[in-house]
């Protein structure tokens, strides 16, 4: 008796699996196809402590390290690192320093970051291990459930009284977890078939199967009530994780009647569409920025290969590139992330190129340095002859050695300012004390100096003259006239700064009116050609302002080498403070080039801005 009232409940039972095993089939590819779109959210690191202080959390927590967590972790704080290192190197350069000297010096946070990523790994191998055994063993678990559901398969008649124990199987079976991935579908197929044929031995009660399909419609319409409501969370992240829950349940619920089964599973899967498409979209808008991250970025590598392929035929060209590569860098820093497979690589073509440059310019200043000392040691050489000759008294045979020294002076290349001042003025003063000594000795010829002092007040008056009438050709009219007044002999002696400073006083302010209405001419004229040079496009600006920029240069080290040279030549030169006035008129005259050429600069500069 017992075992008749008791058959219906166990077939009751026996068909719900059997269609509860048909459902599962059918749920399963839209929930593997939603897995495939999930993207884990990143965090934006800002400091290297945030870092280690995960890498941390992961090496010393019972949970496994996931390899795409510690790569963007590595990521994140060698591009850190790497930010910080060149900060010290550029303010130890901005402070003065020879890039050549600069050692870079242990980090702490460095190290402790590669000890715990050694634990990291040493973790991951561990839970490796333990995870291909643990796969081994459950493989041999679920081959021997299968081979006891074959052996109930082999006894018709004991199939209803092996019922509990073949739930019992199947319950078993599921929370069997990982098996090797080679052998998972070989291992489902064979559970599938000997499942199926025990099914077929069982003689199922149909008032019982249908009460149980009744339930289990109950049960799949709040599942899909649940995921319905999800499309109104706001939370994207946090809707597609409940759909997943809500899925393995939807598959864990027995099947419903036939003739509804399609109609409740297509409500289900309409809803799912509905999160997974808004999951997809989000990481599709973290992908386009990503991507317009990667263009940008692009963008600034070639600006630094262009860069650093350009001519530097200077310091002033070094620093000038220097400046621009550093803005380059500051702006990269504002970039976010591009897509993880080249952001590595869009950071190491753009490292290459700075590393490139600034290698080639610390060789570039290392050769300058030695030329300094090559040219320094030269210099001593001179101060040292000249040394050896301002006690002498043989005024024509040493003015003439001295003048030679002087002259092999200007021969000799640049020297850093710090001691290049210096040894000017021990030079000079050798020089000096050599030929003040020789003008007192032949302070003869008064008579000839007087008229000499009127000649030159004759020819001060007469520029006053033309300053005052001006006229189209005021110039050519000075130039004779400075050249009449260079053309006479010294002056007594007590006359000679007063009457200098009258000369130059009336000479000043004349060639600062002319220069002043030349400049404007010109610089006039300019502008009017600028206009017409922008209008040719691409570069032609900035071809123009190079080219002024490289004549900039140029007028100032013009400038530099007649300021240096105007020292000595008040004592050596035999037309006296004549020659000097010439050199102080080129001197104004390459001044007054150069701020011309600054104004021109500044044009260009506005005419680009204005485009």
């Amino acid at each position: 008796m017992d075992s008749q009232v008791n058959t219906p409940i166990e077939e009751q039972n026996v068909e719900q699996n059997v269609e509860q095993t048909v459902d599962q089939l059918q749920t399963t590819e839209p929930e593997t196809t939603a897995k495939e779109a999930v993207e884990p959210e990143r965090k934006q690191y800002t400091t290297k402590k945030e870092v280690l202080d995960r890498v941390r959390e992961i090496a010393h927590s019972e949970d496994a390290p996931q390899k795409e967590e510690i790569d963007y972790l590595k990521t994140c704080f060698y591009k850190l690192h790497i930010a910080e290192r060149e900060a010290k190197l550029k303010e130890y350069i901005d402070g003065g320093g020879d890039p050549e000297q600069y050692q870079i010096t242990p980090d702490s946070d460095e190290e402790a970051f590669k000890a715990e990523m050694v634990l990291i790994k040493e973790k991951r191998q561990q839970l490796f291990k333990e995870l291909e055994q643990e796969k081994q063993e459950n493989l041999q678990k679920k081959l021997d459930i299968i081979e006891k559901i074959k052996a109930m398969v082999t006894s018709p008649e004991e199939a209803n009284k092996s019922y509990k124990e073949f739930k019992a199987l199947q319950e078993e079976w599921r929370e069997i977890k990982n098996v090797p991935a080679e052998r998972a579908n070989e291992l489902w197929r064979n559970y599938q078939l000997y499942v199926e044929q025990f099914y077929d031995l069982l003689k199922l009660n149909s008032e019982a199967r249908e009460y149980d399909f009744k339930k289990n419609l109950e049960m799949k319409t709040k599942l899909c009530e649940a995921a319905e409501k999800l499309a109104e969370e706001a939370d994207v992240i946090s809707a597609f994780h409940q759909l997943q829950k809500l899925h393995q349940e939807y598959r864990e619920t027995g099947p419903v009647s036939k003739e509804l089964r399609e109609e409740i599973w297509n409500r289900f899967k309409a809803a799912s569409t509905i999160i997974n498409k808004r999951f997809q979209q989000h990481f599709e808008g973290l992908r386009a920025k990503e991507e317009e991250n990667l263009a940008k970025k692009t963008v600034l590598c070639e600006k630094v290969e262009a860069i650093a392929a350009e001519e530097n035929k200077g310091s002033a060209d070094w620093e000038r590139h220097t400046k621009q590569i550093i803005d380059l860098q500051a702006e990269w820093k504002t970039i976010g992330f591009a897509p993880q497979k080249m952001n590595v690589k869009i950071f190491e073509r753009f490292r290459a190129a700075c590393d490139d440059f600034f290698g080639r310019k610390a060789e570039f200043f290392k050769d300058l340095k030695e030329q300094f000392k090559v040219n320094a040691d030269k210099k001593r050489a001179l101060i040292e002859k000249a040394k050896a000759l301002q006690d002498s008294t043989d005024w024509k045979s040493t003015s003439d050695k001295l003048i030679n020294l002087q002259k092999e002076w200007k021969t000799i290349g640049m020297v850093p300012k710090r001691i290049g001042d210096q040894l000017w003025d021990e030079f000079l003063g050798a020089c000096n004390k050599f030929f003040e000594a020789r003008n007192a000795a032949g302070a003869g010829t008064r008579n000839e100096e007087r008229d000499n002092l009127e000649k030159k007040r004759d020819i001060i008056a007469q520029l006053k003259a033309a300053a005052e009438e001006a006229g189209e050709n005021l110039q050519e009219r000075v130039q004779k006239l400075v050249e009449e007044y260079q053309a006479v002999g010294h002056v007594p002696f007590k006359e000679k700064d007063k009457l200098y400073e009258e000369y130059h006083a009336v000479l000043d302010q004349l060639y600062k009116d002319m220069n002043i209405t030349v400049a404007k001419r010109r610089l006039s004229k300019f502008k009017d050609n600028l206009r017409q040079v922008a209008e040719r496009g691409g570069d032609a600006l900035d071809n123009e302002r190079a080219r002024l920029m490289r004549q900039y240069e140029q007028l100032k080290q013009e400038v530099q080498t007649y300021e240096n040279n105007l020292g000595f030549l008040n004592a050596s030169s035999k037309k006296g403070n004549s020659l000097i006035d010439e050199m102080n008129r080129k001197v104004q005259k390459l001044k007054d080039e150069v701020q011309l050429v600054r104004d021109k600069i500044k044009a260009i500069d506005a005419e680009n801005a204005a485009k």
